[in-house]
């Protein structure tokens, strides 16, 4: 007998809100009855498990224990700026001169992601 993982819920004071960011940085639609003022929003992944956004009533507090981790399909360096140009904000930057490492950003209520090289940079300077 196994678990299937239905979905990544994460807590936030504006579910659409959220959902709409994670939409754009996805390319993935939200799911078709989500709008303005939900209390539950959810982005529908292409593979893998949904983003479900929970509306809770208490700030974030802390660090993740988990986060998600990005591997654009493009370069690494252009898809960090166009998430800081969507609203996300740089946490740390753990990127190295010899192209390894990541950038931890976080969405627009706090919640901390990476950002990876992508297959195109990791062949670039591994190979």
């Amino acid at each position: 007998m196994i678990s299937v993982v239905q979905n990544v819920a994460i807590d936030c004071a504006d579910p659409y809100g959220l959902a709409r960011f994670w939409s754009e940085v996805t390319g993935c639609p939200l799911h078709p009855d989500d709008v303005p003022r939900v209390t539950e929003a959810q982005v529908q992944l292409t593979e893998g498990p949904a983003l479900h956004f929970n509306q809770v009533p208490e700030a974030k507090a802390g660090k993740n224990r988990i986060h998600l981790c990005l591997r654009p399909d493009t370069s690494r360096e252009p898809e960090v700026e166009r998430l800081l140009a969507l609203g996300a904000a740089l946490v740390s930057d753990r990127r190295n001169e010899d192209g390894s490492g990541w950038a931890v950003l976080a969405d627009p209520e706090g919640n901390e992601f990476c950002v990876l090289r992508s297959t195109s940079d990791r062949a670039a300077t591994d190979g």
